[in-house]
């Protein structure tokens, strides 16, 4: 019996000793790989975050910034033009920003051109500077400008004086960043509304009266007014303009250091007229006259500052015809 079960005893040894060893799972082969191969894993897991990572930030960011830039809104509430001269000027523009954007990118500062709206060329371009684009931020620009030959401000001067409204457009490509996120490049676009001087309507001889033995010639002197609807204040100099009747020429009034301000605009105002001729309209036989009233038409001549002409002001000026009747009676106190 005993040798029988060393027998079974030595059997069963030795199939345990040459049965296989248990598997181990798939977490533990997992594991064990990591350990061997780290660098590819880590290799590969880079590649992951970048090919995810950096679309969303060179390409959605900028998206999103561009959409948001598209979305916002821009105001001028003061435009001052100053000092000019046949090429230049100084110009100070007061800009309201409008934006409901939860980002809140700085913008960098950058160089804009202006133009008139369906106008090619640019009538001057600013530097904008650096702003945080919060809704209600303010944007003050104040320097000089140097203008483009195409005479295109000269087309801006011109509207201005007709149009009761017209439009500009703002053109740039400004950087902007959102906190620690690298600055991306956007198109900004903007088109703004602006009052005009409405052919100066409103216009008005406040008093006039005659005078005599005045240094610079002037046989009437005056007062008028010159309403300005818009934001702008435009320094224009010494203006010169004509007056007529009926197509003749009856003299010429020199309106000094004129500088056209939002809302009503007082100034003096020193006529050289043909006396002789305005007084024979009245006292004629024409019965349209006998009111002591003629129909006056006013151009302008002429805008000088510092002693040079100013042509962009001068177009402007001439561009526009001022109709008003003008009590002679009451100016020869009759």
């Amino acid at each position: 019996m005993s040798d029988k079960a060393d027998r079974i005893e030595a059997e069963r040894s030795a199939d345990e000793a040459v049965s296989p060893a248990p598997k181990r799972g798939c977490l533990a082969r997992f594991g064990a790989n990591v350990k061997r191969f780290w660098w590819a894993y880590l290799i590969g897991f880079i590649a992951v975050v970048l090919v995810v990572v950096l679309p969303v930030i060179y390409v959605g960011y900028p998206n999103l910034a561009q959409r948001d830039v598209n979305k916002s809104t821009l105001d001028i509430t003061e435009m001052e033009v100053s000092n000019p001269a046949p090429d230049s000027f100084d110009i100070k523009l007061r800009q309201v920003i409008g934006s409901d954007s939860h980002y809140k990118p700085l913008f960098y500062a950058f160089n804009a051109t202006v133009k008139l709206a369906g106008a090619e060329d640019p009538f001057f371009t600013v530097e904008v500077p650096e702003v945080k684009a919060v809704d209600g931020a303010v944007s003050t620009i104040n320097q000089k400008v140097q203008l483009p030959e195409s005479g295109a401000f000269t087309d801006f001067s011109v509207a201005v004086m007709e149009k009761e409204s017209l439009d500009i457009i703002i053109q740039g490509r400004p950087q902007l960043r959102v906190g620690k996120l690298p600055k991306a490049t956007v198109d900004y676009d903007k088109t703004v509304t602006l009052k005009g001087l409405n052919g100066l309507k409103g216009f008005k001889v406040l008093d006039i009266k005659l005078a005599s033995d005045q240094p610079d010639g002037a046989n009437m002197i005056g007062e008028v007014l010159i309403p300005n609807p818009s934001i702008m204040t435009l320094a224009m100099g010494n203006i010169t303009l004509d007056l007529s009747v009926e197509g003749t020429k009856i003299g010429i009034s020199h309106l000094n250091n004129i500088v056209i301000r939002p809302g009503d605009n007082t100034f003096a105002m020193r006529t050289i007229a043909n006396q002789s001729h305005v007084l024979s309209l009245v006292a004629g036989k024409d019965a349209k006259f006998k009111s002591g009233k003629i129909p006056l038409d006013i151009v302008g001549n002429s805008s000088v500052y510092n002693g040079e002409l100013i042509p962009y002001f001068t177009k402007a000026l001439s561009s526009n015809k001022l109709s008003i009747e003008l009590d002679v009676l009451g100016a020869l106190g009759g």
